[in-house]
């Protein structure tokens, strides 16, 4: 299981796209894809569409998650989907805990913990989601509440598997509002996510952890949010529907790295 490299520009479709629809969208990545060198583009398509994706991006170097998964390898948990299930169908990667999961699942962080680990138990790199209500930020209490999210999700993991982990950071009140967080409120969160690393696990792991960024990105605000210093990428939620957004975000986040 290879850690994806700087920037990661992952996009998430969320509940979007049939099978064909996805499949055109991930051949117009894959298209685009070659001009910009080095960036890591990671794609979430639902469930239904993950192995078409998953053949379409095949020897280009994107690479494929799912948006969800479930603790346990297999019973009756209707509706639920298995790491051995995604692994078969193609992912490398999954999105665990994203605020609506949260919000409209009621998930928590332990089930959050849960999913983590039965995700790394299967080779699949967790992509960990945190982030604070817009009540919890007007209440000055977003560095509290990603303190715990942190310590109950995935600081109970030993180090070695805390480096399988990409973290990211999407303040729930700018998803899907067009609202962001500016360049400053971002790097402040990831800056203390990487001291919270550092404490724990070591300056070492905290200078080679992945910290994300998602919350109404696009392509005007990308390069002034990449442009911070623990800012290693994007988690892309509506802009990673079109082909050209999306690979304009991973541009500007190339070309804030080579400043």
């Amino acid at each position: 299981m290879n850690m994806p490299v700087k920037p990661v520009i992952a996009g998430n479709w969320k509940m979007h796209k049939t099978i064909e629809e996805a499949r055109e969208l991930a051949a117009t990545i894959v298209s685009g894809y070659s001009r910009l060198g080095r960036a890591s583009i990671i794609l979430f398509p639902p469930f239904t569409a993950i192995r078409e994706v998953r053949n379409t991006v095949s020897g280009s170097g994107i690479r494929v998650g799912a948006q969800n998964v479930f603790w346990e390898d297999r019973g009756a948990f209707t509706g639920e989907i298995s790491p051995p299930q995604l692994k078969e169908a193609g992912c490398e990667f999954v999105i665990i805990g994203h605020s609506e999961r949260r919000q409209f699942f009621h998930e928590t962080d332990e089930t959050v913990r849960k999913k983590t680990l039965a995700a790394l138990r299967h080779d699949l790199i967790p992509v960990v989601c945190i982030g604070e209500t817009l009540e919890e930020r007007d209440r000055n209490l977003t560095l509290e509440r990603i303190k715990a999210q942190l310590e109950t999700g995935v600081f109970s993991l030993e180090e070695k598997d805390f480096r399988r982990v990409v973290i990211a950071y999407e303040p729930i009140w700018a998803i899907g509002t067009g609202r962001n967080a500016n360049p400053e409120q971002a790097e402040e969160v990831h800056a203390f996510i990487r001291d919270l690393i550092a404490s724990r696990y070591g300056k070492n792991a905290a200078d080679c952890a992945i910290i994300l960024y998602g919350g109404s990105v696009k392509p005007d605000n990308a390069f002034s949010l990449a442009r911070e210093k623990d800012v290693d990428g994007f988690l892309v939620g509506g802009a990673s529907l079109d082909a050209g957004s999306f690979l304009a975000i991973a541009g500007e986040a190339l070309r804030a790295g080579e400043e």
